[in-house]
């Protein structure tokens, strides 16, 4: 059955299931619509709720399908709160209740396709969340740039189409992201990973690829930046055997802290050349702190224009626990006696493309902990808390290093010491405010 986008829209005020008022149609198709909705007037919390013509569907099929899915509980995948059956008119229809999406993909791609480095933000992510899905014996189904959404400036992807592995999907019209074998063998991970290829090819270019009838072989562009020109080709083999995995994708990703002997070079991003100034610099810092100065704080300069992920609305996402920093050592340290406190010898700002800063609303904070050796300098650092950007926490990661220190005195001889720095980044410029951890 299918319902005129119009008659949707007109169903705005009305409610569903005596609790579920209808504030503002999203969006939809003939085959569904999504409203704004709130679960009670008391709770002003924001959700959406997508409605299901059923009259031709197994009501029973999909509003299990969908109570699957809401046991499901990963950072990056939407999640689902209820689901039942109800009437408007004479429509009966299915519906489903989810965490409301400020944003999509499809919603960007017609203004620009994405920059590598926005892919970059967005690709770890959805193949994290897809390697959840698979391991727990589930398709999602439905990757595609619509189903991409930012939630509270966390990317996340849709839950509302999961399936079982294996299960036919009768309802489904073929598309270029529906991969060849889906017709005779059901959904899969490796259909999955074919839709993932079709779309890293369409948020490059801004056009999927078009599949003439018997044409199973997808060209990749040469102009398809690398790493994902490689990405893209391994997820479209016809073979779907043949298909990497998402594990094996989000493998590509993995947060590398860098090698101690180069903390100046930052996670994220090479800085500019600094090597000769540096030098020269810390040794005028220390000649100051040798005649009695206690806090230098070194002046950032502000770095040219460059293309770097932003914490934007489409590709943001959190640090995933296996891709944190390394804990520090547990080491025996002295016990603090009567001396003086350490201070900031140097510090150092993050470099954030105007770009990045362009996108910021409020602010965004990262929180690094960071231990000091007995000669000032970084030994280890790892953030504080849980962050909501991968790219803004890697800045401050990597800023953190290269942190100069006076060491605190214990009994007359320097010491060891622990820093939390909490870096604040805005639209127009980035704070940070340090303090020595008390042991």
């Amino acid at each position: 059955m299918r319902t005129p986008v119009e008659l949707w829209k007109n169903w705005e005020s009305r409610l569903i299931d005596e609790k579920f008022p209808l504030r503002q149609w999203l969006g939809g198709s003939e085959h569904s619509a999504v409203f704004l909705t709130e679960r009670s007037e008391k709770e002003s919390q924001k959700l959406a709720i997508k409605l299901i013509p059923s009259e031709d569907l197994d009501e029973d099929a999909q509003l299990s399908r969908w109570a699957d899915a809401a046991k499901l509980s990963h950072p990056h995948l939407i999640r689902l709160f209820e689901c039942g059956r109800s009437q408007i008119d004479e429509t009966p229809f299915l519906y489903v209740v989810m965490e409301f999406a400020e944003e999509d993909l499809a919603q960007i791609l017609p203004q620009r396709p994405l920059t590598p480095g926005e892919v970059t933000e967005m690709l770890p992510p959805t193949a994290e969340a897809l390697a959840f899905l698979h391991q727990a014996g589930f398709a999602h189904t439905r990757i595609k740039p619509s189903n991409i959404m930012a939630v509270d400036n966390q990317l996340k992807i849709s839950a509302d189409a999961i399936r079982k592995t294996g299960e036919r999907d009768s309802a489904r019209d073929a598309t270029a992201y529906t991969a060849p074998e889906v017709a005779t063998g059901g959904v899969s991970p490796a259909a999955d990973v074919w839709s993932l290829g079709i779309m890293l090819l369409a948020v490059l270019t801004q056009h999927e690829p078009e599949l003439r009838n018997g044409d199973l072989q997808v060209a990749v562009p040469e102009t398809i930046p690398a790493p994902f020109g490689d990405i893209a080709q391994r997820c479209l083999r016809v073979d779907p055997r043949q298909r990497c995995t998402a594990g094996q994708i989000l493998s590509k990703f993995q947060v590398q802290e860098p090698p101690a002997a180069k903390p100046e070079e930052s996670v994220s991003e090479k800085r500019p050349r600094r090597w000769i100034v540096v030098p020269i610099a810390v040794a005028l810092l220390f000649l100051v702190a040798l005649i009695g100065s206690k806090y230098i704080f070194q002046k950032p300069t502000i770095p040219p224009a460059e293309n770097h992920p932003a914490e934007s609305q489409t590709a943001p996402a959190d640090v995933p626990a296996a891709q944190s920093p390394a804990p520090f050592a547990e080491k025996a340290k002295p016990t603090r006696k009567a001396g003086a406190r350490g201070s900031v010898l140097q510090q150092v700002l993050p470099d954030v493309s105007r770009q990045a800063q362009s996108t910021i609303t409020g602010r965004v904070k990262v929180g690094v902990r960071v231990a000091v050796d007995a000669s000032g300098n970084v030994s280890q650092a790892k953030l504080a808390s849980a962050v909501t950007s991968k790219y803004f926490a890697n800045l401050a990661l990597g800023a953190a290093r290269r942190w100069k220190f006076n060491p605190p005195q214990v009994n007359g001889q320097a010491a060891t010491s622990e820093w939390l720095l909490r870096f604040q980044f805005g639209r127009t410029s980035t704070q940070v405010f340090a303090s020595e951890i008390n042991r």
